[in-house]
């Protein structure tokens, strides 16, 4: 059974590893162009995420809300980092 100081670790974790991925296409490649606060925004969003399902794993009990609660909170996070990637939406967080 993994423990839930274990899940934090895991969260933790895959956020930096997942950060990562743009920090080590940068050294490759003129085509990835992130700076310090794109790193933060998308340190928060992953990290918020991550606890955000955390927390639903703590405190809801039943299997159908958690998978329903934590599908609605993945679907956020890629509506936000789609916006905020290629502005699909036009809002003003995309610099539209």
């Amino acid at each position: 059974m993994i423990t839930q100081n274990q899940r934090l670790t895991g969260i933790m974790s895959t956020a930096a590893l997942v950060l990562l991925i743009p920090l080590i296409a940068m050294q490759f490649t003129n085509e990835v162009k992130w700076t310090l606060s794109d790193f933060v925004i998308a340190g928060i969003l992953l990290l918020g995420t991550g606890l955000m399902i955390e927390l639903v794993l703590r405190k809801v009990k039943q299997t159908r809300h958690r998978i329903l609660l934590c599908g609605a909170i993945i679907l956020a996070l890629m509506v936000v980092w789609v916006e905020l990637a290629v502005g699909i939406f036009g809002t003003p967080f995309a610099g539209s």
